[in-house]
């Protein structure tokens, strides 16, 4: 059975993942339409693929010969796709950063998702990286309880004048923070009940921002610094014109100080870690890239019978909390999480 799939936005990861995955599972997905505010992007694509071009969201969603929608950039309209998906029916494949300012706004999203009954599928790809899943293993087995864990991304950024959008938020950034906390929750295995932000802003302008950092405690409810904690960051501070500096001693995507060892990741496929007969290193592989693991993933929760709730109860878990941290960037205060409710997964 072939899912009939509306794109909408092509973005960063559309040559290294998306277009390479949608070919490769063409027995699964048929695109049929693109819509992108890049009129050459959306112009090759189409062509690429046979699928027609098409001038807005709402008027894809609303096409009878489309299945699925997969949103795969952000660009302007933030989580507006979403909704028009809900109002006709189309089960989401979300590969975009949402562009929420509070929790008020992501909650509705979510009840909009769950009263649709439609399919949704936030892209998690670090969860699949084959590093990952070994790194869940060595904590069952060898390693332990996770007790801190740090992780980092640096980026590049483009300089002033160079056709950057402005957003109330990077949505760059707020992607990457999403990601991260979502890494954390699922390696540490727990749900963060506060976290602590900081952030930094070169030009004081809404897209601005050069680093943000959060510091989540997975401490009981009422206690702090009991439990585990994720150090995350995420900086854009070096120009995209000195790659060099940008490729300089890059830290692990993902450190984690366990009971009885500690590891460090290196995306996808690379991990090393220690433990008292000392260090180990593995190069790992998996037999299908992460883009087409994700692919296949929202396959069979759209095809399945029993609808799954996992994946949007996860992106809604990970965007409160980076909302949460926001509210703390301008307080500078520790803010609450509020736990999962007892109907959540």
């Amino acid at each position: 059975m072939k899912l009939r799939a509306g794109i909408v936005g092509l973005g960063d990861a559309w040559e290294s993942r998306h277009r390479h995955a949608l070919r490769a599972l063409s027995d699964r997905f048929e695109i049929k339409a693109i819509c992108c505010e890049v009129a050459h992007l959306a112009e090759q694509a189409a062509k690429d693929f046979r699928a027609e071009e098409m001038d807005g969201f709402r008027a894809l969603c609303a096409r009878s010969d489309i299945d699925v929608v997969l949103i795969l950039s952000p660009q302007w309209y933030g989580p507006l796709p979403i909704i028009a998906a809900c109002d006709y029916g189309k089960s989401v494949y979300c590969g975009a950063a949402l562009d929420i300012d509070t929790p008020a706004e992501a909650a509705m999203l979510k009840k909009r998702v769950e009263e649709a009954g439609i399919a949704f599928m936030a892209e998690f790809p670090r969860r699949l990286a084959p590093a990952t899943i070994r790194m869940k293993e060595l904590i069952a087995t060898r390693l332990g309880k996770p007790r801190l864990l740090f992780c980092h991304r640096r980026s590049s950024v483009e300089p002033a004048g160079h056709g950057r959008r402005p957003t109330r938020n990077c949505p760059t950034m707020q992607r990457e923070m999403i990601e991260q906390v979502d890494w954390c929750r699922y390696v540490a295995g727990l749900e963060p009940t506060s976290v602590m932000g900081i952030r930094h802003s070169l030009t004081g302008q809404p897209d601005g921002d050069d680093y943000q950092m959060m510091s989540l405690d997975f401490s009981p409810p009422g206690e702090i610094g009991v439990g585990p904690v994720a150090q995350i960051s995420c900086g854009r501070y070096m120009p995209s014109s000195w790659p060099e500096a940008v490729s300089f001693r890059p830290p692990a995507a993902l450190q984690v100080c366990c009971e009885r060892g500690m590891a460090f990741i290196d995306l996808p496929s690379s991990l090393t870690w220690f433990d008292e007969a000392g260090r180990h290193l593995e190069s790992l592989d998996s037999e299908r890239p992460v883009g087409e693991h994700l692919l296949m993933q929202f396959y069979r929760g759209v095809t399945s019978l029993v609808r799954k709730v996992n994946d949007l109860e996860d992106a809604y878990r990970a965007l409160s909390v980076v909302i949460a941290a926001r509210e703390s960037y301008y307080t500078g205060k520790r803010v609450a999480v509020n736990p999962p409710t007892s109907e959540s997964p």
